[in-house]
Protein backbone atom coordinates (compact mmCIF):
# COMPACT_ATOMS: atom_id res chain seq x y z
CA UNK A 1 0.00 0.00 0.00
CA UNK A 2 1.45 3.36 -1.15
CA UNK A 3 2.52 5.81 1.93
CA UNK A 4 2.08 9.02 -0.32
CA UNK A 5 0.49 11.84 1.47
CA UNK A 6 -3.23 12.49 -0.46
CA UNK A 7 -3.14 14.28 -3.17
CA UNK A 8 -5.38 17.06 -1.80
CA UNK A 9 -2.71 17.47 1.17
CA UNK A 10 0.05 17.29 -1.06
CA UNK A 11 -1.29 20.94 -3.44
CA UNK A 12 -2.14 22.30 0.05
CA UNK A 13 1.21 22.13 1.64
CA UNK A 14 2.83 24.47 -0.34
CA UNK A 15 0.09 27.77 0.61
CA UNK A 16 -0.33 26.43 3.65
CA UNK A 17 3.72 26.98 4.03
CA UNK A 18 3.40 30.33 2.63
CA UNK A 19 0.40 31.79 5.24
CA UNK A 20 3.05 30.31 7.90
CA UNK A 21 5.93 32.38 6.94
CA UNK A 22 3.64 35.13 5.90
CA UNK A 23 2.43 35.02 10.08
CA UNK A 24 6.06 34.64 11.28
CA UNK A 25 6.90 37.64 9.11
CA UNK A 26 4.35 39.59 10.34
CA UNK A 27 4.80 38.87 13.69
CA UNK A 28 8.88 39.66 13.57
CA UNK A 29 7.51 43.13 11.64
CA UNK A 30 4.50 43.89 13.69
CA UNK A 31 5.44 43.47 17.54
CA UNK A 32 8.61 45.24 18.02
CA UNK A 33 7.01 48.47 16.39
CA UNK A 34 3.88 48.55 18.62
CA UNK A 35 5.92 50.46 21.39
CA UNK A 36 7.57 52.49 18.48
CA UNK A 37 3.87 53.38 16.93
CA UNK A 38 2.69 54.31 20.98
CA UNK A 39 5.40 56.46 21.88
CA UNK A 40 5.38 58.64 19.03
CA UNK A 41 1.63 59.18 18.99
CA UNK A 42 2.61 61.11 22.75
CA UNK A 43 5.38 63.14 21.34
CA UNK A 44 5.90 62.97 17.15
CA UNK A 45 2.46 63.52 15.13
CA UNK A 46 3.65 63.44 12.21
CA UNK A 47 5.87 60.53 12.48
CA UNK A 48 3.06 59.02 14.24
CA UNK A 49 1.03 59.61 10.76
CA UNK A 50 4.00 58.39 8.64
CA UNK A 51 5.14 55.68 10.17
CA UNK A 52 2.19 52.82 9.91
CA UNK A 53 2.03 53.86 5.83
CA UNK A 54 5.69 52.82 6.06
CA UNK A 55 4.87 49.46 7.64
CA UNK A 56 2.12 48.34 5.51
CA UNK A 57 4.18 49.17 2.43
CA UNK A 58 6.60 46.19 4.09
CA UNK A 59 3.58 44.12 4.94
CA UNK A 60 2.13 44.58 1.74
CA UNK A 61 5.55 43.50 0.29
CA UNK A 62 5.67 40.13 2.60
CA UNK A 63 2.08 39.29 1.66
CA UNK A 64 3.17 39.48 -2.50
CA UNK A 65 0.12 42.35 -2.83
CA UNK A 66 1.27 44.72 -6.50
CA UNK A 67 0.10 48.10 -6.14
CA UNK A 68 -1.50 49.87 -9.52
CA UNK A 69 -2.22 53.49 -8.35
CA UNK A 70 -3.58 56.12 -10.23
CA UNK A 71 -3.57 59.71 -9.01
CA UNK A 72 -2.69 60.57 -5.40
CA UNK A 73 -3.88 62.10 -1.89
CA UNK A 74 -3.19 65.53 -1.92
CA UNK A 75 -0.73 66.78 0.25
CA UNK A 76 -1.22 70.15 0.61
CA UNK A 77 -4.99 69.85 2.52
CA UNK A 78 -6.80 68.26 5.03
CA UNK A 79 -8.46 65.08 2.94
CA UNK A 80 -11.86 62.95 3.58
CA UNK A 81 -11.12 59.96 0.88
CA UNK A 82 -14.08 58.17 0.42
CA UNK A 83 -13.85 54.89 -0.44
CA UNK A 84 -15.59 51.14 -1.46
CA UNK A 85 -14.47 48.49 1.18
CA UNK A 86 -14.07 44.91 0.41
CA UNK A 87 -11.92 43.47 2.67
CA UNK A 88 -9.81 43.86 6.02
CA UNK A 89 -6.90 43.26 3.47
CA UNK A 90 -8.10 47.28 2.34
CA UNK A 91 -6.15 48.74 5.58
CA UNK A 92 -2.80 47.51 5.08
CA UNK A 93 -3.22 48.30 0.59
CA UNK A 94 -4.64 51.81 1.26
CA UNK A 95 -2.35 52.88 3.84
CA UNK A 96 0.72 51.82 1.89
CA UNK A 97 -0.57 54.40 -0.66
CA UNK A 98 -0.51 57.11 1.87
CA UNK A 99 -0.55 58.41 5.52
CA UNK A 100 -3.96 57.65 6.44
CA UNK A 101 -6.48 56.82 9.34
CA UNK A 102 -9.43 55.18 9.15
CA UNK A 103 -13.24 55.83 10.20
CA UNK A 104 -14.56 52.26 12.08
CA UNK A 105 -17.20 50.74 13.11
CA UNK A 106 -16.97 50.48 17.53
CA UNK A 107 -17.07 46.64 17.09
CA UNK A 108 -13.77 47.38 16.11
CA UNK A 109 -12.14 49.02 19.10
CA UNK A 110 -13.52 45.56 21.15
CA UNK A 111 -11.63 42.97 18.35
CA UNK A 112 -8.52 41.23 20.79
CA UNK A 113 -5.13 42.60 18.90
CA UNK A 114 -7.06 44.34 15.93
CA UNK A 115 -8.16 47.19 18.17
CA UNK A 116 -4.58 47.49 19.13
CA UNK A 117 -3.23 48.31 15.43
CA UNK A 118 -6.59 50.06 14.76
CA UNK A 119 -5.87 52.73 17.84
CA UNK A 120 -2.07 52.62 16.70
CA UNK A 121 -3.39 53.72 13.13
CA UNK A 122 -5.35 56.48 15.02
CA UNK A 123 -8.69 55.33 13.72
CA UNK A 124 -11.52 57.36 14.37
CA UNK A 125 -14.68 55.08 16.17
CA UNK A 126 -18.09 55.06 15.47
CA UNK A 127 -21.22 53.76 17.41
CA UNK A 128 -24.03 53.55 14.55
CA UNK A 129 -26.18 52.36 17.48
CA UNK A 130 -26.31 55.84 19.03
CA UNK A 131 -27.67 59.16 17.42
CA UNK A 132 -25.45 61.00 20.09
CA UNK A 133 -22.80 59.66 19.23
CA UNK A 134 -22.26 61.24 15.49
CA UNK A 135 -21.82 64.45 17.52
CA UNK A 136 -19.15 63.45 19.27
CA UNK A 137 -17.93 61.63 16.08
CA UNK A 138 -18.25 65.06 13.88
CA UNK A 139 -16.17 66.82 16.49
CA UNK A 140 -13.14 64.15 16.28
CA UNK A 141 -13.41 64.04 12.67
CA UNK A 142 -13.37 67.93 11.99
CA UNK A 143 -10.80 67.88 14.56
CA UNK A 144 -8.14 65.62 12.91
CA UNK A 145 -9.17 67.14 9.69
CA UNK A 146 -8.46 70.41 10.55
CA UNK A 147 -4.79 69.02 11.83
CA UNK A 148 -4.21 68.28 8.32
CA UNK A 149 -4.94 64.19 8.53
CA UNK A 150 -6.20 62.28 5.61
CA UNK A 151 -9.31 59.99 6.90
CA UNK A 152 -10.83 57.27 5.27
CA UNK A 153 -14.50 56.78 5.52
CA UNK A 154 -15.88 53.77 3.70
CA UNK A 155 -19.29 54.69 2.60
CA UNK A 156 -20.79 51.17 2.39
CA UNK A 157 -21.20 51.25 5.62
CA UNK A 158 -19.72 47.28 5.20
CA UNK A 159 -17.31 45.48 2.97
CA UNK A 160 -18.65 43.72 -0.46
CA UNK A 161 -17.45 40.82 -2.26
CA UNK A 162 -15.74 43.19 -4.33
CA UNK A 163 -17.81 42.50 -7.83
CA UNK A 164 -19.92 45.88 -7.21
CA UNK A 165 -20.03 48.55 -5.44
CA UNK A 166 -22.99 48.72 -2.79
CA UNK A 167 -25.18 52.21 -2.22
CA UNK A 168 -23.28 54.19 -0.06
CA UNK A 169 -25.07 55.65 3.08
CA UNK A 170 -25.74 59.06 3.48
CA UNK A 171 -26.08 58.56 6.79
CA UNK A 172 -22.67 58.08 7.15
CA UNK A 173 -21.40 61.40 5.96
CA UNK A 174 -23.24 63.22 8.89
CA UNK A 175 -19.88 63.17 10.77
CA UNK A 176 -17.88 64.32 7.90
CA UNK A 177 -20.60 67.31 6.17
CA UNK A 178 -22.33 68.28 9.37
CA UNK A 179 -24.58 71.31 9.32
CA UNK A 180 -23.59 74.52 9.88
CA UNK A 181 -24.76 74.93 13.52
CA UNK A 182 -22.57 72.15 14.53
CA UNK A 183 -19.48 73.40 12.73
CA UNK A 184 -17.28 72.43 9.82
CA UNK A 185 -13.80 71.27 8.81
CA UNK A 186 -12.03 74.35 7.72
CA UNK A 187 -11.64 76.07 4.18
CA UNK A 188 -8.84 73.92 3.39
CA UNK A 189 -10.24 70.97 3.50
CA UNK A 190 -11.50 68.67 0.41
CA UNK A 191 -12.77 65.41 -0.21
CA UNK A 192 -11.20 63.10 -2.81
CA UNK A 193 -13.06 59.50 -3.93
CA UNK A 194 -10.89 55.96 -3.94
CA UNK A 195 -11.54 53.04 -5.91
CA UNK A 196 -10.22 50.01 -4.73
CA UNK A 197 -10.61 46.69 -7.13
CA UNK A 198 -8.65 43.35 -6.66
CA UNK A 199 -8.00 42.42 -10.10
CA UNK A 200 -5.41 39.50 -10.56
CA UNK A 201 -4.14 36.12 -8.78
CA UNK A 202 -0.91 34.54 -9.51
CA UNK A 203 -0.74 37.28 -12.40
CA UNK A 204 -4.08 35.61 -13.69
CA UNK A 205 -6.88 38.27 -13.75
CA UNK A 206 -9.67 37.17 -11.18
CA UNK A 207 -13.26 36.30 -12.59
CA UNK A 208 -16.34 37.11 -10.77
CA UNK A 209 -16.36 33.63 -8.64
CA UNK A 210 -12.76 34.05 -7.89
CA UNK A 211 -13.44 37.53 -5.93
CA UNK A 212 -14.64 35.93 -2.54
CA UNK A 213 -11.69 34.27 -2.05
CA UNK A 214 -10.58 38.20 -1.36
CA UNK A 215 -13.86 39.78 -0.23
CA UNK A 216 -14.38 39.56 3.85
CA UNK A 217 -18.62 40.60 4.13
CA UNK A 218 -21.42 38.32 5.77
CA UNK A 219 -21.06 36.36 8.29
CA UNK A 220 -17.42 35.10 7.51
CA UNK A 221 -14.95 33.94 9.88
CA UNK A 222 -12.11 36.33 9.94
CA UNK A 223 -9.50 34.27 11.12
CA UNK A 224 -10.53 31.25 8.62
CA UNK A 225 -10.81 33.50 5.83
CA UNK A 226 -7.68 35.40 6.54
CA UNK A 227 -5.65 31.67 6.34
CA UNK A 228 -7.36 30.84 3.42
CA UNK A 229 -6.07 34.32 1.50
CA UNK A 230 -2.48 34.37 2.72
CA UNK A 231 -2.46 30.63 1.42
CA UNK A 232 -3.52 31.84 -1.70
CA UNK A 233 -0.40 33.42 -3.47
CA UNK A 234 0.35 37.33 -4.84
CA UNK A 235 -2.47 39.52 -5.22
CA UNK A 236 -2.86 42.83 -8.19
CA UNK A 237 -4.91 45.54 -6.61
CA UNK A 238 -5.89 48.60 -8.72
CA UNK A 239 -6.44 52.13 -6.89
CA UNK A 240 -7.87 55.10 -8.54
CA UNK A 241 -7.66 58.12 -6.44
CA UNK A 242 -9.88 60.81 -7.79
CA UNK A 243 -8.69 64.84 -7.77
CA UNK A 244 -9.36 66.74 -4.48
CA UNK A 245 -12.59 69.27 -4.41
CA UNK A 246 -13.00 71.43 -1.06
CA UNK A 247 -15.76 70.05 1.09
CA UNK A 248 -17.39 73.37 0.88
CA UNK A 249 -18.91 72.65 -2.72
CA UNK A 250 -21.30 70.07 -1.69
CA UNK A 251 -24.60 71.57 -0.67
CA UNK A 252 -25.21 68.70 1.89
CA UNK A 253 -24.07 65.23 3.05
CA UNK A 254 -26.35 63.33 0.58
CA UNK A 255 -25.01 66.18 -3.00
CA UNK A 256 -21.78 64.66 -1.22
CA UNK A 257 -22.69 61.03 -1.08
CA UNK A 258 -24.48 60.76 -4.32
CA UNK A 259 -21.14 62.59 -6.06
CA UNK A 260 -18.65 60.51 -3.93
CA UNK A 261 -21.03 57.27 -5.12
CA UNK A 262 -21.06 57.96 -9.26
CA UNK A 263 -17.28 58.47 -8.82
CA UNK A 264 -16.35 55.43 -7.31
CA UNK A 265 -18.66 53.19 -9.12
CA UNK A 266 -17.66 54.30 -12.22
CA UNK A 267 -13.88 53.80 -11.35
CA UNK A 268 -14.43 50.23 -10.21
CA UNK A 269 -16.62 49.50 -13.32
CA UNK A 270 -13.26 50.39 -15.50
CA UNK A 271 -11.15 48.39 -13.32
CA UNK A 272 -13.34 45.00 -13.79
CA UNK A 273 -13.95 45.54 -17.27
CA UNK A 274 -10.18 45.57 -17.55
CA UNK A 275 -9.40 48.73 -18.36
CA UNK A 276 -5.75 49.33 -17.71
CA UNK A 277 -4.64 51.89 -15.09
CA UNK A 278 -3.66 55.20 -17.23
CA UNK A 279 -6.69 55.06 -19.82
CA UNK A 280 -8.51 58.55 -20.02
CA UNK A 281 -11.71 58.78 -18.74
CA UNK A 282 -14.45 61.35 -17.63
CA UNK A 283 -14.96 62.37 -14.81
CA UNK A 284 -18.13 63.65 -13.02
CA UNK A 285 -21.30 61.79 -14.00
CA UNK A 286 -24.56 63.17 -14.78
CA UNK A 287 -26.35 63.40 -11.41
CA UNK A 288 -23.20 64.53 -8.99
CA UNK A 289 -21.02 68.07 -9.61
CA UNK A 290 -17.81 68.10 -11.31
CA UNK A 291 -14.28 68.85 -10.30
CA UNK A 292 -14.03 72.55 -10.65
CA UNK A 293 -11.62 74.58 -13.12
CA UNK A 294 -8.28 74.48 -12.08
CA UNK A 295 -8.30 71.39 -9.52
CA UNK A 296 -5.18 69.23 -10.71
CA UNK A 297 -5.55 65.24 -10.75
CA UNK A 298 -2.56 63.04 -9.68
CA UNK A 299 -0.16 62.41 -12.17
CA UNK A 300 -1.26 58.91 -14.42
CA UNK A 301 -0.14 55.58 -12.70
CA UNK A 302 2.18 56.72 -9.35
CA UNK A 303 2.68 53.14 -8.16
CA UNK A 304 3.26 49.70 -9.95
CA UNK A 305 5.34 48.04 -7.02
CA UNK A 306 6.15 44.60 -6.71
CA UNK A 307 6.88 42.78 -3.25
CA UNK A 308 10.70 42.56 -2.55
CA UNK A 309 11.37 45.50 -5.39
Amino acid sequence: MSSDPPRDATHARPGAIRAAAILAGFTALTLPLIPVQAALIRTSPRLARRLPSWYHRQLCRLLGIRLHVEGRIAGHASVLVVSNHVSWLDIPVLSAVAPLSFVAKKEVGAWPFISTLARLQRSVFVDRTRRTAVGETTSEIIERLEAGDAIVLFAEGTSSDGNRVLPFKTSLFAAVKPSAASGHAGPGACVQTLALTYTHLHGLPLRRADRPLIGWYGDMELAGHAWDLLKAGPLDVEIRIGPPVPLADFTSRKDLARYSESEVRQAVARSLRGRAIGAGHTRGAAGGPRPPPGHQEGTGPLISELAGD
